[in-house]
């Protein structure tokens, strides 16, 4: 049925007809909703069952969990900040987080799928599928004061500098909801960090309670950077109620969304599990080291649990465009942004988070660590050649 609508649509899109300057939207429209049926007509072609429209649609799937929990923890805090936690219930405070979160992400894909459009046309080609993710993506990683407005800068930025100008989806170096995020901390650094940023005080379409604007939370990371010790128990680091950009704070949404992805074997469970390896490991020498101030203070499995750090290993570090691929190099790649992020956590007191850089600074290094690796197989390979010729 969905076929035969398409079918009698498609002549309207095409050259001569009256919607030919949507062809675009159309041939994308038409690729998310059936898998196409044309194949390569020369050289040799890897046919799959699962298309990137396929995966990136998991991959929402897998955010999913983390997007709910999140509108759920905005009306919590909202109701803290209140003094009306007692008075709200379960579906007022996630009806007031969905109505937070629903305009940042109409934002994040109108401004974002927008551009794509233009660029699609501009090159004749369909919208590509990669802005699917990176659309809800950016939403989840902005704490909640973050202005509509800044984000829509920047997720234009983002699309334009980190991805179109590089060729578009695949063709990217870095991870382009993380260049939105850094564009956003260094360029509006008081709405990114600090304590006001983290809770919504004002109600939203009848919902929610109104707060005092004197109120101020700071993020357990944040706290401890301040050389306070962390006292948000254990029990809400995993659960996720707790102040922090809206899809990061909890571990159990985080852990669901881990589970789907590698069980449909979309990501990298070498890449996901190196990054908490070399994160645990570099927190434990450092509880070790006699360090015993700020974030250096807090025990070494609190890092797992706090800030970015889960969300960035599971959704950011196994992105397959801008991580490495061969085998090997993704244990290398995962472990030393698990190191970086929690070095950058202790040294720079000035930014506690830290996954942020890590994996940005390591998405540059992805290409060289999989040439690496490849060239020491090339080089193992050759010398067996040798040895085998001489027998």
């Amino acid at each position: 049925m969905i076929k035969k609508i398409l079918d009698k649509m498609r002549p309207s899109f095409q050259d001569g007809g009256k919607l030919k300057a949507f062809r675009s939207v159309f041939e994308g429209m038409e690729t998310f909703l059936l898998v196409p049926n044309t194949t390569s007509k020369t050289g040799v072609s890897i046919h799959d069952a699962i298309d990137s429209k396929r995966i990136m649609s998991f991959v929402v799937i897998a955010l999913l969990p983390a997007l709910f929990f999140g509108m759920y923890n905005i009306g919590y805090w909202n109701a803290v900040a209140s003094g009306h936690l007692a008075d709200a219930t379960f579906f007022g405070m996630f009806f007031y987080g969905l109505a937070v979160m629903l305009p940042k992400i109409v934002v994040s894909y109108a401004v974002g799928l927008g551009i794509e459009f233009i660029v699609a046309q501009w090159k004749h080609e369909e919208i590509q599928e990669g802005y699917l993710v990176t659309g809800l993506l950016i939403p989840l990683i902005v704490p909640v004061g973050c202005p509509l407005w800044m984000l829509a800068v920047a997720v234009a930025f983002s699309v334009i500098f980190a991805k179109e100008i590089y060729g578009g989806t695949g063709m990217n170096i870095f991870n382009p909801a993380l260049v939105a995020r850094a564009f956003l901390f260094f360029a509006y650094p008081s709405k990114m960090s600090g304590d006001s940023v983290w809770v919504n005080l004002d109600p939203v379409l009848g919902l929610g309670f109104q707060a005092s604007d004197a109120y101020t939370m700071a993020t357990p990371l944040g706290h401890a950077a301040a050389g306070h010790p962390v006292t948000t128990d254990f029990s809400h680091m995993i659960s996720g109620l707790m102040p922090g950009s809206i899809g990061e704070t909890s571990v159990i949404a985080i852990a669901i969304g881990a589970a789907i992805l590698l069980w449909t074997k979309i990501a990298s469970w070498r890449t996901m599990s190196s990054v908490f390896i070399g994160g645990a490991v570099t927190a434990f020498l450092f509880n070790v080291s006699g360090m015993e101030s700020g974030v250096a203070a807090m025990p070494w499995y609190h890092h797992l649990v706090l800030g970015g750090f889960c969300f960035g290993a599971v959704f950011m570090a196994t992105d397959p465009v801008t991580s490495s691929r061969t085998a090997s190099g993704q244990y290398v790649y995962g472990f030393l942004i698990g190191v970086l992020a929690i070095v950058i956590r202790v040294l720079n007191p000035g930014y506690p988070e830290g996954m942020m850089l890590a994996i940005l600074f390591m998405n540059m290094f992805a290409p060289l660590i999989d040439y690496c690796v490849v060239q020491r197989n090339i080089s193992r390979r050759a010398r067996r050649a040798k040895i085998s010729q001489k027998n």
